[in-house]
């Protein structure tokens, strides 16, 4: 049995399309093996309490990759922080920067994949905004007291002078064990007991004898004179 010109034709159409649909399903797969930006991914953290950055690759693919890490200011590159290479798995494949980075610092990360991937990934990494080193409170020293002041060895020191009995104080009423005079009597008989005037009056009559035969024997004297 002869096949026809118009059925060889659908078989043909057929199998182009199949092809078609077969090379298009391996573009895919291919392209979903191939190594993409999407599949690398950075994270700024602590072990301890130092700072790190960790990159992680999950590219199934194994494509080998090098990262590159940078951190900014003001729009730009400061200082490259380090490269490593990393090759991806489903699992994923993780590489660590040691960075004692700063609380919401920011930094690059650059992947460069052979003729696949040549580029940052996206969107800048930002730290933490609490860094790593727990601030702890510190006691301040104890501020030594100052020494009392010692007495100076120039400034002798001052004595306090001792009470002295006042002059003008009268002294104290003594108790008198004499008999207090009988009322009525004079002043005479008060003082004339114990007082000194019988020998007073003895030396005054005394001196009015001696200055008597003075006064005589003057005139005495006088008188034999004139009758000379």
């Amino acid at each position: 049995m002869s096949i026809s010109r118009r059925t060889a034709a659908r078989s043909v159409r057929a199998l182009g399309v199949a092809s078609a649909a077969a090379a298009l399903a391996l573009g895919v797969a291919g392209n979903a093996l191939a190594c993409n930006i999407s599949e690398f991914s950075a994270k700024a953290s602590c072990e301890g309490d130092k700072g790190v950055i960790t990159v992680t690759d999950v590219d199934a693919s194994g494509t080998p990759a090098v990262v590159s890490v940078f951190l900014e200011n003001n729009g730009g590159d400061e200082k490259k922080i380090g490269e490593q290479e990393v090759r991806g798995s489903r699992e994923g494949a993780t590489i660590t920067f040691a960075e004692d980075w700063k609380p919401n610092a920011t930094y690059r990360v650059h992947v460069k994949a052979g003729n696949l991937v040549d580029e940052d990934i996206k969107g800048n990494l930002t730290t933490p905004s609490e860094g790593c080193k727990k601030d702890t409170p510190t006691t301040p020293p104890a501020t030594p007291s100052s020494p009392a002041p010692s007495p100076s060895a120039s400034t002798p020191a001052e004595e306090t002078p001792a009470p002295s009995a006042s002059t003008s104080t009268a002294p104290a009423d003594t108790v008198s064990n004499a008999p207090s005079p009988a009322v009525g009597d004079s002043n005479l008989a008060e003082t004339g007991a114990n007082s000194n005037t019988g020998l007073i009056a003895g030396v005054a009559g005394a001196l009015v004898v001696v200055g008597g035969g003075a006064v005589f024997f003057g005139m005495r004297r006088r008188g034999a004179k004139s009758g000379n």
